[in-house]
């Protein structure tokens, strides 16, 4: 329930601030005194867009902020799929600041607008004859005969599992669009992985393999160099072996004169062992090399190979040929199960499709035992509203699929006066009618479903004397199991009230403000007197007011 509203630089309102109770509340006031702002104001809290007009003081920020007890509501896993924190008091709060932006909060967390309106909608209802419009479209038209019938446990496991027949049906239809494409690329997939894998790319050194090309590519050259080395070592009379051996003698005989020359001696023994190892190194690599035209071809066979992939796949090194080669197997082992799993997809959509054609079935019978009732209950309603010969036909037909709401589709058509053609409620049934018919069917729910805070904005607008008292009656009656407004310029309904409101205007200054306030018992008696006949307060409107206070 709505507990309280906080209004600050809001149209012509500087500041308001009331508290509310549960039961059936009215609110009355002059045309033009800012009933709508107020309800401009709670629009702004429950997610409406804002209008920087709307502004009192534009240099000043709007602040809106109205405080619910949401303990009944059963919106725990709500807050927690917002990432909010959930109290059973729960305060909204909407800013407008100077610059245009608007900022929104759930209990000082910041929320965009949408999650505002999402949880504004579960918290109050407000109906004009604007709003009654809703009562045009099949989806309400459907709901309400589905609380009536019981249904709202069913249809709420039959939409979750609805839901999930229609995520495993899109998961079919790409399955099925990847496997088209998938068989398509299948064979050149398969011919491009297994030219990969006859490369062995997971034992190639490139790098090495060309440096393999380059020395058997320059086998002669090498062998000239080799030569050339092993004479500069070998020479009998200039080598550098000779030489180094002559030093050798020369530093081993210094030995004997001191330290210093056994360093020396070691540092040319040291030469000496190096040289000739060096020597030793050479003869080996002559020995070796051989003109193998036969492996220079394999090495060049082997590089243009690899060449020609990493070309092909537009890559740089073999490490990222190695992840295309990853890539075109886990396609070909996709592509080899995308069939089972289709296959298996298909098994389950089947399973879930007849479960649903079980519940939708299970729907239907409930509609079907509930609509006679229904039609009885609304055009009772509706015969103590002033409408002795409405009537409504309200059938079912077979919408040949499954949707949201089963496999119904629902014929709901009124007619008003008694011969008159039936035909949908949009065509044949007025502004006035609508409104009746809105308020007689929120009666009815509020007896099958726990029902949001409702505001009826001027519902009972083109009705008075003994229909608006049972208007009134009715909107008094809901309000044993709910909280409920009503804004209107009727006295027999402002009567009917457990709390009455007042908003009226009042000069400050040179400023003219919105103000309410609650109104006492006598002042509740001249405010009824003041709509029954004007200003100019006679004792009979004192006497009628009296009187319609304690009907």
């Amino acid at each position: 329930m709505l507990q309280s509203l906080r209004i600050r630089n809001y149209a012509l309102i500087t500041e308001m601030e009331m508290d509310f109770q549960n039961g059936f509340s009215v609110i009355t006031g002059e045309t033009g005194a800012g009933k709508s702002i107020l309800l401009g104001g709670l629009g702004l809290v429950l997610g409406n867009r804002a209008d920087m007009s709307a502004l009192r003081n534009a240099e000043a920020k709007c602040v809106i902020e109205a405080e619910f007890s949401i303990s009944k509501y059963e919106l725990q896993s709500f807050f927690r799929d917002q990432d909010l924190d959930y109290e059973a008091t729960s305060i909204l709060r909407r800013e407008i600041l100077p610059s245009g932006k608007s900022r929104a909060f759930v209990n000082d967390s910041p929320v965009n607008l949408q999650t505002l309106q999402k949880l504004g909608k579960q918290l109050i209802d407000v109906h004009s004859q604007h709003q009654t419009l809703a009562l045009t479209q099949d989806g309400f038209l459907l709901q309400f005969v589905d609380a009536v019938a019981g249904n709202l446990e069913i249809l709420k496991s039959y939409r979750a599992e609805f839901e999930s027949y229609k995520q495993k049906q899109k998961r079919l239809t790409l399955l099925q669009q990847e496997a088209k494409i998938s068989n398509d690329e299948a064979d050149y997939n398969q011919f491009l992985l297994e030219e990969l894998l006859s490369a062995k790319l997971d034992t190639v050194n490139i790098q090495a393999l060309e440096a393999e090309q380059e020395a058997l590519s320059n086998v002669e050259s090498i062998k000239e160099n080799l030569s050339q080395a092993q004479q500069v070592l070998s020479d009998e009379t200039m080598g550098l072996l000779q030489t180094m051996g002559i030093l050798k003698q020369n530093t081993t005989a210094l030995a004997n004169f001191g330290k210093n020359y056994i360093e020396l001696q070691n540092r040319v023994q040291s030469l000496y062992i190096e040289t000739d190892d060096i020597y030793a190194e050479v003869e080996n690599m002559m020995e070796q090399l051989t003109d193998d035209p036969h492996a220079l071809a394999t090495v060049n066979d082997r590089l243009e190979l690899l060449y020609a992939l990493l070309q092909k796949h537009q890559v740089q090194s073999v490490e990222a040929l190695l992840e295309v080669q990853n890539t075109l197997d886990e396609k070909v082992q996709n592509n080899a199960n995308l069939d089972t799993h289709i296959a298996q997809l298909e098994t389950e959509l089947a399973a879930i499709e007849a479960s649903l054609q079980k519940e939708a079935l299970h729907l239907q019978k409930n509609r079907l035992h509930a609509i006679p009732q229904l039609k009885e209950k609304l055009e009772r309603a509706l015969k103590a509203l002033g409408m002795p010969n409405a009537e409504f036909s309200i059938e079912l037909e077979d919408a040949e699929v499954l949707h949201a709401d089963g496999i119904d589709k629902l014929q709901f058509l009124f007619s008003a006066n008694k011969g008159a053609a039936f035909g949908s409620l949009k065509k044949v049934a007025s502004g006035g009618e609508l409104s009746r018919i809105m308020l007689s069917m929120k009666s009815i729910l509020a007896g099958y479903m726990s029902l949001p805070t409702i505001m009826f904005d001027e519902i009972d607008t083109g009705v008075s004397g003994d229909i608006a008292q049972k208007m009134g009656e009715i909107m008094r009656w809901m309000s044993k199991n709910m909280q409920v407004f009503s804004i209107t310029h009727l006295p027999q309904v402002a009567a009917k009230g457990q709390q009455h409101y007042k908003v009226y205007k009042q000069e400050q200054g040179e400023r003219t403000i919105s103000q309410m306030k609650i109104l006492s018992k006598e002042e509740r008696i001249l405010e009824l007197a003041e709509m029954l006949g004007g200003k100019e307060i006679s004792d009979s409107a004192l006497a009628h007011a009296k009187e319609l206070l304690e009907a």
